[in-house]
């Protein structure tokens, strides 16, 4: 969407209130002209003596965004001259927060940009800094993630969370669901693994007085309870085939019938589907329902692990610990947070998480630091410790490179289902690549 300026000499306050979110007029070299009470009441009052970048303003830079190591969208707009968006992470009253930017050209009637309006949404579902409360990261995996929620989040499309066990999928469907519409309505759950056929369609229809031995009482299903809301079924991948035909139905008709019964009934909900297999796998062995693949796989998102965001270690320890210890005892020292940079987690933020609770066992003061966290570790001798320096390590325990590249490819394989395309995403080589190591 692009805005014509009827007059150049229109007040500049009169483009900008006629928005309902933060916006700022900026020209075409970064100078912030003037800014809307949406904006003040979010991020503070502009002091137009002194500096009045937008880059200087929003990130403290000395620099464009560009020139920073950051997508512009100023840039974008000029050079497309069309609207530019992007997830930012800018300094505000409350520290350092996520903000959904979108910048629009204005141009006069001869066609020319002059001006620029910038539109910032701040996304509260993420922080840039320690948090008790929302997810935190800063790294380019995690705002790629957030942007990506943050996009879909005020829609009705269907979304399928993907990524290994432990990266925060039920975090990121409730941050999907508050970022909707639904957010005042029910967040409904379920767990799908282990289910029996009878048990799943129980639990999703719900049943009806003497439908089977022990049903006592007519009992509503988890979408009757999300009705208006939002459905949420982890682990979809293991839903019995025999039962993804009624999701299907249920997926494309708004309707249902409760277990022991004919009676039809209707609920309006919003599905959001997450899985650590890879579903396009199981449909090719005919494990999983075409059709019911490209129902659920309307917009997919992948979830990072925390081998890709190892620079967010230090910001989601510190926020796990705060979960963790609300009364805020126990700290990290400064060489806690390295230590923790340095390990592997196969199980993720779950696996994080773990270990900072077994650190505040083993903790005999509220210090936790280094050795503190090696004493936590002892117990876990499954752990790999990526810091070849690592002292609870002798060189009796080492094994050469090959013998634990190939462990780790084997244990990357088996965790991806034999999915060799998707593990060489992971590894960042080619497939060709993959196939000569495997075959070593």
């Amino acid at each position: 969407m692009n805005l014509i300026a009827s007059d150049q000499n229109l007040a500049m306050s009169e483009i900008l209130e006629g928005f309902d979110c933060p916006a700022i007029l900026v020209s075409a070299d970064y100078e912030i002209l003037a800014n809307n009470r949406e904006y003040e009441q979010s991020f503070g009052a502009i002091d137009f003596q002194k500096t009045n970048r937008c880059y200087e303003i929003s990130h403290g830079y000395k620099m464009p965004c560009d020139k920073a190591g950051e997508d512009c969208p100023l840039e974008a707009a000029k050079a497309s001259g069309h609207k530019e968006r992007v997830l930012h992470i800018h300094q505000t009253p409350r520290g350092r927060e996520h903000v959904d930017v979108q910048m629009l050209p204005i141009h006069d009637r001869d066609g020319e940009l002059i001006y620029f309006v910038e539109l910032l949404q701040p996304v509260p579902l993420a922080s840039g800094a320690s948090s008790d409360r929302e997810m935190v990261g800063e790294s380019e995996a995690f705002q790629k993630m957030i942007s990506k929620i943050a996009r879909v989040g005020n829609s009705d499309a269907s979304v399928l969370l993907l990524g290994e066990s432990g990266t925060g999928k039920e975090l990121a469907a409730r941050a999907i669901h508050m970022a909707s519409t639904r957010k005042d309505k029910p967040l409904v759950s379920l767990e799908c693994a282990g289910l029996s056929d009878a048990l799943f369609e129980s639990e999703l229809f719900g049943h009806i007085k003497g439908a089977f031995t022990g049903a006592v009482n007519n009992k509503k299903g988890l979408v009757e309870l999300a009705n208006c809301g939002t459905l949420f079924l982890d682990e979809v991948g293991d839903i019995p085939l025999s039962m993804q035909v009624k999701l299907l139905r249920l997926i494309e008709t708004g309707t249902f019938r409760r277990l022991g019964s004919a009676e039809v009934h209707s609920s309006d909900f919003r599905l959001i589907c997450a899985t650590h297999k890879n579903l396009y796998q199981m449909v090719k062995r005919g494990e999983f329902r075409t059709d019911l693949y490209y129902r659920i796989n309307v917009f997919p998102i992948m979830l990072p692990s925390l081998s890709e965001r190892v620079a967010d270690i230090p910001l989601i320890a510190k926020a796990l610990l705060a979960r963790i210890d609300p009364a805020g005892e126990y700290h990290f020292t400064s060489t806690a947070t390295p230590k923790l940079q340095s390990l592997d987690y196969p199980g993720n933020i779950r696996e994080l998480r773990n270990l900072i609770s077994r650190a505040l066992v083993m903790a005999d003061t509220n210090v936790i630091d280094a050795r503190v966290i090696e004493l936590a570790l002892e117990d876990a001798p499954d752990r790999i410790v990526v810091d070849g320096n690592d002292s609870q390590h002798g060189q009796a325990d080492w094994v050469d490179l090959k013998t634990h590249e190939r462990q780790y490819l084997t244990d990357l394989m088996q965790a991806h289902d034999g999915d060799k395309e998707q593990v060489a995403r992971i590894l960042n080589i080619s497939t060709r690549s993959l196939y000569r190591k495997l075959s070593v």
